[in-house]
């Protein structure tokens, strides 16, 4: 796959276009998580990026062990977001999700901020 990217010079175009895609699809992912989990899933979220992390490290396909990274950061990053997604909905920016209880101390730690 490489070949055939290289060959025709777009390696580049496809990692940027890639790239923008995974870092789109991640910010519905927040909300989506922050709504139906809350905070509890930051760990999954670590997992995965470990995980891409890995494979970018042992990918031997450039595009592939490229993509992998940005992956892996973008999961990084999901962490520090899905923590600002709560502050966001405490501040009705977002919608809360009125099926989910929420945790006493995860309010109280997003009113003192």
């Amino acid at each position: 796959m490489t070949q055939f990217l290289s060959e025709w010079h777009i390696e580049g175009l496809v990692v940027g276009l890639a790239t923008f895609l995974i870092i789109g699809i991640f910010h519905p992912v927040v909300v989506k998580c922050e709504y139906y989990f809350g905070v509890r899933c930051w760990w999954w979220f670590l997992v995965l990026g470990i995980a891409m992390c890995v494979l970018s490290v042992l990918a031997s396909d450039s595009v592939l062990s490229t993509l992998a990274g940005v992956t892996a950061f973008s999961s990084f990053w999901t962490i520090k977001e899905i923590f600002e997604q709560r502050e966001r909905v405490s501040k009705g920016w977002f919608p809360a999700n009125p099926k989910r209880v929420r945790n006493a101390q995860d309010d109280a730690k997003t009113t003192q901020s």
